[in-house]
């Protein structure tokens, strides 16, 4: 009886989580009947009704709020100790569910990607790529961390750093400089043409700059605005105008010499690095802690590279 009423538990969390039968059956792996009929014997057995349920939606009821408050720290506590019974194996295996920033799926993850799953056959990876101004709640997502940025990191995650500080710079095209002399400070930047980078949140990305120490950021004039950092960087390519974006969608033109990067004295020490981040447990997944164990140790290697 107990382990039958543990599923039922599971799947009651699971429905209220995902708000449908539909979404939760998905994630569980089961029929939408058996679920079903797994909450109804559920609430049988309690005797009271537990979910609410009509063809547009699901919510608990008054008891069902009092139960998951209950449940919800008794089955973060069991899968936490599965896990710590688990990290005890030769070769960390399991489904990894990750939220990611584009840049840092782009440049810091989708690098190392193929190292990683080649030294862990026995992990899988399911990454969801996020705009940096939607933050993910990780744990109602059933997600086992994020990467992204420590300004939007919640100070109750565990963060580990798993980048260099982001560099953000103006580049041009050798084409747009011929007609256009390269700007010598940002006050410069009132006769030029703009290419700006249009965040989630509707704003632009400030061009940012440092003077004596001192960082000021100018947004200026722009004939074009875009949300993507491949278009714009195609704009720029073809003479479009002046381009302030992360180094990292420029550095193949710069070294092509397609593209040329402008106000190299006033450019700022940026502090932003990635991170990656998850519920601060008493046991960390072994798969999860390899991951981050390996993000960690590409940085280091990058830095003794570089040095």
């Amino acid at each position: 009886m107990r382990e039958s009423h543990f599923t039922a538990f599971n799947a009651f969390v699971a429905v209220a989580d995902h708000t449908s039968f539909t979404k939760a059956a998905q994630y569980l792996g089961i029929s939408v009947s058996t679920l079903s009929q797994s909450i109804r014997e559920l609430e049988d057995w309690l005797d009271v009704r537990l979910l609410n349920r009509t063809t547009r939606s699901v919510a608990p009821t008054e008891a069902g709020d009092r139960l998951l408050t209950k449940l919800r720290p008794m089955l973060t506590e069991f899968d936490a100790m599965i896990e710590s019974v688990r990290s005890f194996r030769d070769k960390p295996g399991g489904l990894i569910r990750l939220t990611v920033m584009p840049h840092a799926a782009s440049f810091v993850l989708a690098p190392v990607l193929q190292r990683f799953l080649a030294a862990y056959p026995d992990i899988q990876l399911d990454i969801s790529v996020d705009p940096p101004a939607t933050k993910i709640d990780i744990i109602a997502k059933h997600l086992d961390a994020g990467i992204s940025i420590t300004e939007v990191i919640d100070r109750d995650m565990i963060a580990v750093r798993i980048s260099e500080p982001i560099r953000r710079i103006v580049v041009a095209a050798p084409s747009y400089l011929r007609d256009h002399p390269a700007p010598r400070t940002p006050r410069d930047l009132v006769q030029h043409k703009a290419i700006l980078y249009r965040l989630p949140n509707g704003g632009f990305l400030p061009w940012r700059f440092a003077e004596n120490g001192k960082t000021f950021e100018v947004i200026p004039e722009g004939t074009l605005s875009v949300n993507d950092p491949g278009v714009a960087v195609r704009v720029a390519l073809d003479g479009g105008g002046l381009l302030f974006l992360t180094s990292n969608y420029v550095e193949e033109a710069i070294t092509a010499g397609t593209l040329v990067q402008v106000l190299t004295d006033w450019e700022p020490r940026d502090d932003s690095e990635f991170f990656i981040y998850y519920p601060s447990r008493r046991h960390v997944p072994a798969s999860l802690q390899a991951l981050v164990n390996f993000l960690r140790d590409n940085l280091k290697t990058v830095n003794k590279r570089v040095r």
